[in-house]
């Protein structure tokens, strides 16, 4: 049967509130065709070929009482408990094992079939046998209260979980953090330690400099006295040694010839060559020297006296102003 065919058949399934699809070899849910009769609540889908229930099929929530037994269903979907008004569900003679955790949020089933299912021990003592109109409405409380117990299980184990990874996600962070802190201890003690030795390097170049300059200034003091002295050296040695004074050598020569005469008249007097006829004007040229000698001897005694009184009323006119 194509989707078309449904389409246009599905009309003539359809008796006030009641779609009957039973027995029609159907392997999937014409959900979309259901979803265009909201008025029909009522699904009869039982002795298909049925093996899964498509997501959309949760989208019916117009849907009062569904029934799926003898089918292939393996699954119901997860979100089946978006069926809010669904109050009757005849699941009988599937493949079913389990149930989806949001069948706890089915609050207005009422009733429920889920026999000859291979369900786990847990879910089939729940469920019961379902041989009457009380089992089955026992089974749809029984099973609701064991999936609400399943699904609070599972909130506090998702809610453990979430604590868990929040923690490891914290303990993530507080690490991430501290590695950052180590990070950027490390990046400051590493700033620091370049700006040290860039300071060290700054401190030294400028010690290198002060040196060379200091060296360039002694070198330069030590040039400029060996300058001077170099200076002084040439000046001394470029300095013309001064010429004799024509005084300075007639007075020498004039010393020289009276040391002459003096030997010659000393010669005439002191010697036997007194006698001589040589000597004899020497001696007399001596006699009158002397002669004239002992004359200005008064003299100079007389002139030696006045110079004396006239330093000593100097001193005494000094002493008394």
């Amino acid at each position: 049967m194509s989707k078309n065919s449904k389409v246009l058949n599905l009309k003539d399934k359809i008796s006030g509130n009641e779609v009957d699809l039973s027995l029609s070899n159907l392997t999937e849910v014409p959900v979309r065709e259901l979803a265009l009769f909201p008025k029909a609540t009522v699904v009869d889908l039982s002795c298909n070929n049925i093996t899964s229930l498509p997501p959309e099929f949760c989208t019916l929530t117009h849907l009062v009482k569904v029934d799926l037994s003898k089918n292939q269903l393996t699954c119901l979907p997860e979100d089946l408990g978006n069926l809010s008004s669904l109050q009757h569900l005849d699941l009988y003679d599937n493949k079913l094992t389990v149930l989806p955790l949001s069948f706890s949020q089915l609050q207005s089933l009422k009733w429920l079939d889920l026999k000859d299912n291979p369900l786990e021990a847990s879910l089939a003592k729940v469920a019961g046998d379902c041989l009457d109109e009380k089992q089955c409405k026992q089974c749809a409380n029984k099973v609701l209260q064991h999936m609400s117990a399943l699904q609070d299980e599972a909130d506090r184990a998702r809610e453990k979980r979430l604590l868990k990874e929040k923690e490891v996600e914290r303990k993530k962070e507080a690490k991430q953090r501290e590695r950052e802190a180590r990070q950027k201890e490390a990046r400051k003690r590493e700033k620091a330690e370049e700006k040290e030795k860039r300071r060290k390097e700054y401190n030294a170049q400028m010690a290198a400099l002060a040196a060379q300059e200091s060296q360039k200034k002694k070198s330069e003091e030590k040039k400029k006295k060996n300058g001077q002295a170099a200076d002084k050296k040439v000046a001394v040695e470029t300095t013309p040694k001064p010429r004799r004074s024509l005084i300075g050598l007639l007075f020498k020569l004039l010393l020289l010839l009276l040391l002459g005469l003096a030997g010659v008249a000393a010669a005439c007097r002191l010697t036997d060559l007194q006698k001589e006829a040589l000597c004899v004007p020497i001696n007399v040229a001596v006699d009158g020297g002397l002669s004239w000698a002992r004359e200005q001897e008064g003299v100079v005694r007389q002139l030696l006296h006045s110079l004396s009184s006239a330093v000593r009323g100097l001193l005494e006119s000094s002493q008394k102003n």
